[in-house]
């Protein structure tokens, strides 16, 4: 923010006020007061920077704040500046990425680029992207960040390549030792310091190949040098999120045979991720679909109903149980169709996010990635429409350019919370919440797909008294559906009656915990959907 003075007369009053300001200033450092910033609409201040309570990212009044973000890349690649500039102003491109919606672009980087000391391919003529010209790749991220910051967007710094040619599988190679990476993080935490539209670090991309976690072994362990990472950031910039993502495999017990590169994050299980600021953590999941490698998961015949036990093992576990905030740094695909298996498959995320209120930056902005396409088409100028109305299900104040058709063939609907009344022969609404005055628990009822042979379901109960509830029961009915997936409970059943045992860790719920116990189920008739849903002490 700028402070103009503009005194014509009694000049000794403007070294008077700034006097005065720069006091404040200072107090205000000294404690921690926010700064202001407008990252959605003209009626939403988010106050920076932020931090972590529980599972949520929250703001410096407290607040939660969902991070809704793009990916616009291109510092990591030979041009050492986003993509686009050769036809655009990048001032334009914020712009847009503001309008539809969004608050958050995730910047990737190289250290090769940001050594460099010069970009390529942004067009100068006729007085374009003028800032930029003779800058260093340092010195135009320095100027997209501020312009950034003026409209009202948070960056977050993404360490993507160590070289501009192809990724690495560890955070250092041949080219550049672990000592580089970390003193380029060094160096953007004292860079940006004091500029509160950058809320943090995702410390590295998509660790893969010998990369592990939990090993102990200080060459390969990505969790080990992602607290030495963290916390050199930490020492400098202690207001900084720290992102941590998973690796590809090499965690010892994981559960599931085989992850996205960057996707596997059960090893926090055993292994959390220590930082010097606990409060700063964020773990982060990449997740594709079947147009950027088709994965055994696509052809089960369970699919799409088989996602979402892959998802709460593979990372969602994390928030089921109170662990870590999680950010779906990258997703992304051409496909939004209900038929395709990229589309069914994308269109179910969309609602995972959405139902489970998850932060996420999507892959890509730009339209050049060869696999996934992006939000703007070949033209740089022209948002891809299905695909934006359907990002737009996650971005509260979007503009909507037409509806998004729901309950078709592997269609994922739209919903939002609605009270409702135990049935005994009508279903369950696609989304409700109920609670009793007897108990404390309150439940909410999610429906997370449903397609024409099958559905996935989620109960999320929450404690909302103020003492421990011990060895309580989620009970439901379900007259014509025969349940094959299910994640955080032991289901019983007898006959229509089902009766589910949460989890250990979830035995007992402490005032306002919350436990999402979900399942999937094969249609056997028209009366599918569970109802009489309670959670009992």
């Amino acid at each position: 923010m700028q402070f103009y003075w503009q005194f014509r007369k009694q000049r000794w009053l403007q070294w008077f006020a700034l006097g005065l300001l720069s006091a404040v200033v200072m107090v205000s450092l000294s404690l921690k007061w926010f700064v202001p910033l407008h990252v959605a609409t003209a009626s939403t201040v988010t106050s920076l920077p932020l931090t972590v309570r529980g599972t949520e990212i929250i703001d410096a009044r407290g607040q939660p704040l969902g991070l809704r973000g793009v990916n616009w890349f291109g510092f990591e690649t030979e041009f050492q500046v986003p993509h686009g500039l050769w036809t655009r102003e990048y001032q334009d491109m914020l712009t847009q990425i503001k309008s539809l919606g969004y608050n958050l672009i995730r910047l990737p980087y190289s250290i090769e680029a940001l050594r460099s000391d010069h970009i390529n391919a942004v067009d100068f003529s006729l007085g374009r992207n003028r800032e930029l010209e003779g800058k260093t790749p340092l010195e135009a991220m320095d100027l997209i960040i501020e312009e950034a910051e003026r409209q009202g967007l948070m960056i977050l710094l993404d360490s993507h390549r160590l070289n501009n040619r192809q990724p690495a599988e560890l955070w250092y190679d041949d080219e550049f030792s672990e000592d580089d990476w970390i003193d380029t993080w060094r160096m953007l935490a004292q860079r940006y310091r004091d500029r509160k539209n950058v809320i943090g670090a995702d410390l590295q991309n998509e660790p893969y190949g010998r990369a592990s976690w939990g090993t102990g072994d200080r060459a390969t362990d990505w969790r080990l040098a992602a607290e030495r990472a963290g916390n050199a950031v930490l020492d400098i910039n202690p207001n900084w999120l720290i992102v941590v993502q998973g690796v590809e495999n090499n965690v010892p017990g994981q559960r599931l045979a085989r992850h996205w590169r960057g996707g596997n994050l059960e090893g926090v299980r055993r292994f959390p991720v220590r930082l010097s600021k606990p409060d700063q953590l964020v773990y982060s999941v990449h997740e594709y679909g079947s147009g950027v490698f088709d994965q055994p998961w696509f052809s089960e015949p369970t699919f799409p109903a088989n996602l979402f036990e892959r998802w709460e093992t593979g990372f969602h576990y994390i928030v089921t149980q109170g662990i870590a905030p999680v950010f779906i740094g990258e997703f992304g695909g051409r496909q939004v169709d209900s038929q395709s298996t990229e589309g069914i498959w994308q269109r179910t995320f969309v609602h995972y996010i959405q139902a489970n209120r998850l932060s996420f930056a999507y892959w890509s902005w730009n339209p050049d990635s060869v696999d996934t396409g992006g939000i703007l088409t070949d033209d740089w100028q022209t948002v891809d429409a299905p695909k934006q109305d359907l990002l737009s299900q996650l971005l509260p104040d979007a503009p909507r350019s037409r509806p998004v058709p729901n309950r078709s063939p592997g269609s994922v609907p739209q919903m939002s919370p609605t009270p409702t009344s135990p049935r005994s022969s009508e279903p369950t609404p696609p989304s409700s919440v109920s609670s009793t005055s007897a108990t404390a628990l309150r439940t909410e009822f999610m429906l997370q797909s449903d397609w024409q042979t099958g559905f996935c379901v989620s109960v999320r109960v929450t404690n909302q008294g103020n003492t421990d509830i011990r060895n309580w029961r989620l009970r439901f009915e379900m007259n014509q559906a025969t349940i094959n997936q299910s994640w955080n409970g032991h289901f019983a059943q007898q006959g229509t009656q089902y009766s589910v045992t949460p989890p250990e860790w979830g035995a007992t719920l402490q005032p306002q915990q919350t436990v999402d116990i979900g399942f999937c189920a094969e249609k056997q008739g028209e009366d599918y959907l569970p109802g009489q849903i309670r959670a009992i002490e």
